[in-house]
């Protein structure tokens, strides 16, 4: 497949370009794509999901979208690990329940949440790059799935007992291979490549292609993006450094514990009275060490 022209980031487009009605059909395709359905978006949130603080507005982008069945959906960018990640994604789904009830509703009135992350770091530990997560109720004697009941189906307009809960995606970036097998895939492949190819046709991409284009920003704008690229390798940078120093500490807390233990050995060795040179082939340790015992 012939490569086209490099686009601007999916979160860097959240954060100026996707909050537009005008080109609401980008990130509509993006879902339709992700969730199986057509989703209509039918307004841009703000939330405390979503706001940036100085902090974290360069590690992570949310968008709260409500689409046209009145479903909140959560959308975050993470760029960086964070290891209580999977209790913040919890958190973020939780705040939309209990932000979007008004005081004095009955319980019905609970808004479906949908939790979708983009991680570009290796989120928990797995082989796939796409994970969906629902809340079912299974028998713990009859091993059957506990279901909604007619009446409840038609009150509330739902059809399974997860459709009420929240639910969540999962995508880590990292773990895609560029293998595109679908449209999701080709979605996937601009998420972390920052390109269209020749002859993707997921639902959104032909107007991210058109939209997205780094040459059609102004001098400012690709200031500010430059700024924000620059921002992320700095983060990405300082992230491997801590991560390389805190393995560099862990092999020499590692090495100080196996020194330790062979001190150990080599002074029951020794009041067992092996030679030093027996005691210095079952621990390494050298003679001089071995005299000091």
């Amino acid at each position: 497949m012939k490569k086209t022209k490099k686009l601007i980031r999916f979160d860097w487009a959240m954060k100026k370009l996707l909050r537009h009605k005008a080109n609401f059909d980008i990130l509509e395709g993006f879902l339709t794509e992700l969730l199986g359905e057509d989703i209509k978006i039918h307004k841009i949130l703000e939330s405390e999901v979503n706001k940036e603080n100085e902090e974290d507005k360069h590690n992570r982008v949310d968008m709260l979208v409500e689409n046209a069945k009145g479903e909140l959906i959560i959308i975050e960018v993470q760029n960086s690990q964070e290891y209580d990640y999977f209790h913040r994604i919890l958190f973020g789904a939780s705040k939309a329940v209990t932000e979007y009830i008004k005081e004095g509703e009955p319980y019905a009135s609970v808004k479906k949440v949908i939790s979708i992350t983009i991680a570009y770091f290796d989120l928990g530990q797995g082989k796939d790059y796409v994970y969906h997560g629902t809340t079912s109720f299974k028998g713990i004697h009859k091993n059957d799935t506990l279901n909604l009941a007619i009446r409840q189906k038609e009150l509330y307009g739902k059809e399974k007992v997860h459709d009420i809960f929240p639910e969540y995606w999962l995508i880590k970036v990292s773990k895609f291979k560029n293998r595109v097998l679908d449209r999701l895939d080709e979605w996937i492949y601009f998420l972390k490549n920052g390109e269209v190819q020749e002859g993707f046709s997921a639902k959104g991409l032909p107007e991210a292609k058109e939209k997205l284009d780094e040459m059609k920003m102004t001098s400012t704008e690709r200031e500010a993006y430059q700024r924000y690229l620059k921002k992320l390798r700095d983060l990405a940078s300082e992230q491997h450094t801590k991560m390389a120093d805190a393995e560099e500490w862990m092999k020499q807390t590692e090495a100080i514990a196996e020194k330790k233990v062979s001190f150990e050995i080599a002074k029951k060795l020794k009041q067992m009275g092996l030679s030093s040179i027996d005691i210095h082939r079952a621990t390494g340790l050298s003679a001089v060490e071995i005299e000091k015992l």
